[in-house]
């Protein structure tokens, strides 16, 4: 017994000393890998408090709104009720009219509603999100627009085209303010909200610069975004006084060549109760002065569509090219090919654009003949008969050139092509035009021509009568006072959003709303019994 209690002792001291050891040897370095402290952790946590510290920001303001909104509103019910009471739009009073029309600018001016506009606006811009990715924006918007007692839905424009387009999509929201009874009329505000994949440089905007590396909003859809937040501010403070109809707030993503307007169209934007008889939306314009208002009748933006050509040959040594097919001689001579299909292919009188933007052969090394090459490029036209008839010279150009030099070529399209954006004409000439005079800087809507960008607000367009706006904001800037200036093209790394143009196109967006709904009540269908009659007399709107 003895013997197996001193053998039993020195078991339990040897245990005892092996477990001393080893908790000894959690601190050296062979035995733990540790992970070394970078500081991203602590950089995470930093981005996590300033994204909460603006959510509350955020709130607050819209908070704030609609606090204001209901010390403010008796005037303004008074307004409305007269407006829409009286018999005909027609018939109303030019005073009428255009206490409307002040009003609506009184409210815009106030001192919390420009920080509401300001605030709203630059956290956007801090946190730019390309297509199909756009889930803090959505996020912003819904925080907005809860605080304001406005319902809305969301899961719009999901990606269907995710082997083309990366993200899921379904960030899309639309919101409804009215009486949303099936036999009122409807109309569409809209406005996109995705970003670009552009590294920022814009000067003097530190304190709210974009916080994601290799992308800004350099097209204004931040500015788009807050201009819709803004005018369903105040549409809901005026929602008592509308009579009849229902405005529809569209939010869209994945404008930026993801056709996101076409997904929800396609998921019943237009055709959900009641169903929308007339769609608005707009965009900011650098070549404008800050406060113009542009459109024109008929197609104001080209139909768009993109395409890739992969030219296959056979690689091999530079120095024996007798041994190969190379495709990239056969690509120098595919992209002069491509340049003759406008030039000596369609009418003098038409309008197209066959552009090449990107090419690609080989993998670095100097002295290798690649076994292919890649061009991509842009098609466009001002309608969709001539961006089809031009997609197929692009695709027989392609296959016949590369033929010639022994390759072949294998061309794709986008999964959506873009159709032009066409204004509805009656809706132009007797109720847009008048309307947009009355907000412009000017006192009328500038002619222009039309453009070749694309723009995917053609998708509601082409299925209810509509109008698209440009709003100039080209003279902002200050450089003595550290402003940027605002002249920067669309898509330009450098482009600055002039903020005096935000209450502007909060003041479009109302104006149209309020005063479509009084049309559409009054004459039916018909645009051309709803207006004026004549688009120099502004007053009568």
């Amino acid at each position: 017994f003895l013997f197996f209690f001193h053998r039993m002792r020195s078991v339990i001291f040897f245990v005892t000393i092996c477990l001393v050891v080893l908790q000894s040897c959690r601190s050296v370095p062979f035995t733990v890998q540790k992970v070394k402290d970078d500081g991203s952790e602590k950089e995470d946590a930093e981005k996590d408090s300033e994204t909460a510290a603006e959510t509350r920001s955020i709130r607050g303001s819209a908070g704030t709104i609609a606090k204001e909104q209901e010390n403010v509103y008796e005037s303004t019910h008074a307004i409305l009720q007269q407006f829409f009471e009286s018999s005909s739009i027609t018939n109303n009073k030019a005073s009428l009219s255009l206490e409307l029309k002040t009003e609506i600018e009184t409210l815009t001016s106030t001192p919390t509603f420009q920080q509401f506009l300001s605030t709203t606006r630059r956290s956007l811009h801090r946190h730019p999100e390309l297509m199909y990715q756009e889930s803090h924006t959505s996020e912003t918007i819904q925080t907005i627009l809860t605080e304001l007692n406005i319902p809305y839905s969301t899961g719009w424009a999901k990606n269907t085209h995710e082997d083309a387009y990366p993200g899921t999509g379904g960030y899309g929201i639309v919101a409804h303010i009215g009486t949303q009874s099936e036999g009122d009329p409807c109309i569409i505000l809209r406005a996109d909200m995705d970003a670009l994949p552009i590294a920022e440089s814009t000067p003097y905007i530190e304190s709210y610069k974009s916080r994601s590396a290799g992308k800004m909003h350099a097209c204004g859809h931040d500015g788009h975004v807050t201009m819709l937040l803004g005018a369903a501010a105040l549409l809901k403070g005026m929602e008592a006084s509308i009579a009849r109809g229902t405005v529809r707030l569209v939010f869209q993503p994945a404008e930026e060549g993801g056709a996101g307007g076409k997904r929800m169209v396609e998921e019943g934007v237009i055709r959900m109760s009641p169903a929308a008889r007339a769609a608005f939306g707009m965009h900011v314009w650098p070549a404008l002065p800050t406060g113009a208002i542009a459109s024109a009748k008929g197609a104001l933006l080209a139909a768009a569509e993109t395409y890739e050509v992969v030219v296959q040959g056979v690689g091999g040594h530079a120095a024996m090219p007798h041994q190969t097919i190379d495709p990239v001689v056969a690509s120098s001579a595919l992209v002069m090919s491509l340049q003759h299909i406008v030039s000596r292919g369609i009418s003098p009188l038409e309008s197209g654009v066959v552009s090449v933007t990107q090419i690609s052969a080989g993998d670095g090394a100097f002295n290798v003949i690649p076994s292919k090459a890649v061009i991509r490029g842009t098609v466009r036209a001002l309608s969709t008969e001539m961006l089809m008839d031009l997609r197929e010279r692009v695709k027989h150009v392609a296959e016949a050139t590369s033929l010639v030099y022994g390759c072949n070529a294998t061309v794709t399209f986008s999964p959506d092509y873009y159709p032009p954006t066409v204004n509805d004409g009656d809706l132009f000439d007797y109720f847009s035009k008048d309307v947009g005079a009355l907000v412009s800087k000017d006192g009328y809507v500038r002619d222009i021509e039309p453009t070749m960008g694309g723009e995917d607000f053609a998708f509601l367009a082409e299925k209810i009568p509509s109008t698209f706006f440009l709003i100039g904001q080209g003279s902002g800037g200050d450089n003595a006072s550290h402003l940027p200036d605002t002249d920067y093209g669309l898509h330009h790394p450098s482009f600055a959003l002039d903020e005096h143009v935000l209450p502007i196109g909060v003041q479009l967006h109302v104006n149209l709303a309020i005063r479509s709904l009084k049309a559409l009540s009054d004459g039916g269908s018909d645009w051309k019994n709803m207006g004026s009659g004549d688009p120099t007399v502004v007053s009568e709107l």
